[in-house]
């Protein structure tokens, strides 16, 4: 069963465009990642600066896993520097209702 991964961070004020530009790029390799489904970013229409991840993933291991090549690569350092506190990254299972 697939996992929903909910990951919701806040840029640095005035950042957050920074992101998404840098996201632009980046996120062709998630895309074309082994077991990642599907992710889509999207920005608070009151703060463009609360970006939420909607991601959908074969599980949470395989999401782990790519979170760790992120880390190995350097991405996740260079996206910290732009946010204002630490990310938040929640796991949900369909409930198939």
């Amino acid at each position: 069963m697939s996992v929903l991964v909910i990951l919701e961070l806040n840029a640095n004020p005035g950042k957050g465009k920074d992101i998404t530009d840098f996201l632009r790029d980046e996120l062709k390799h998630t895309r074309g990642w082994d077991n990642c489904n599907t992710i889509t970013v999207n920005a608070n229409q009151e703060d463009p600066d609360n970006l939420v991840f909607v991601e959908d993933w074969d599980s949470k291991e395989q999401y782990e896993k790519y979170l760790a090549w992120r880390t190995e690569k350097g991405d996740i350092e260079q996206l910290v520097s732009l946010l204002s506190g630490p990310p938040s990254i929640r796991y949900f299972d369909n409930q198939g209702v």
